[in-house]
């Protein structure tokens, strides 16, 4: 029995950070990250202040919380968009960098900065976001290490990942998801062994 009371109260733990999550990134969307108090997250998300206070300190670390959330989703997606493509490296490479565009291009639909570039710059800020993107590089890297020989050699697999994630970054401006598609087929050429 007590296995099972821990359990149900871990899943109720889960439950209530992610409804609070959830309903902070909807009130920072239509009231922005000024408009909103630890008041308003409780009584939208239907628990107490004093409740709220046990799982965060503030509305900031809130945000930060769902963004970590939302980059860690990303990660998990990317990889078994790589570990779902096959085993051919080009195919696997391929497969990432089209996933990492659409990402990208689906930020561009609801705008750069859907809560403005306050709450961007905000979220991006110090090392939080670094540590998504080293990984991100990082599963790059790896991929066009494995694609040896079919991938340029003038340039160190790190330094291509990077350009990868620079030129792929371009699909936030991109006007349809074909349009970010071509990107990467840009991206692809540009990788390959002359």
């Amino acid at each position: 029995m007590p296995k099972l009371w821990s359990e149900t109260i871990e899943e109720h733990r889960r439950t209530v950070r992610d409804a609070t999550l959830d309903t902070t990134a909807a009130l920072v969307a239509r009231h922005g990250l000024a408009g909103v108090t630890m008041s308003r997250v409780a009584k939208e998300t239907g628990i107490g202040r004093a409740t709220l206070y046990k799982y965060f300190p503030s509305v900031e670390s809130i945000v930060l919380a769902w963004h970590e959330r939302q980059v860690a989703d990303h990660l998990a997606h990317l990889a078994a968009i790589r570990d779902g493509a096959g085993e051919n490296p080009g195919d696997r490479l391929a497969a990432v960098l089209d996933a990492y565009a659409v990402i990208n291009h689906h930020r561009s639909l609801h705008g750069r900065h859907p809560h403005g570039a306050e709450f961007a710059e905000f979220l991006h800020a110090g090392a939080r976001v670094a540590s998504g993107h080293a990984q991100l590089r990082a599963m790059i890297a790896d991929l066009l290490r494995a694609a040896h020989g079919s991938v340029r050699e003038d340039v160190s697999p790190d330094e291509l990942a990077s350009f990868c994630l620079h030129a792929l970054d371009a699909a936030t401006e991109a006007p349809t998801k074909a349009a970010a598609r071509r990107l990467v087929a840009v991206t692809l050429d540009a990788l390959r062994r002359r």
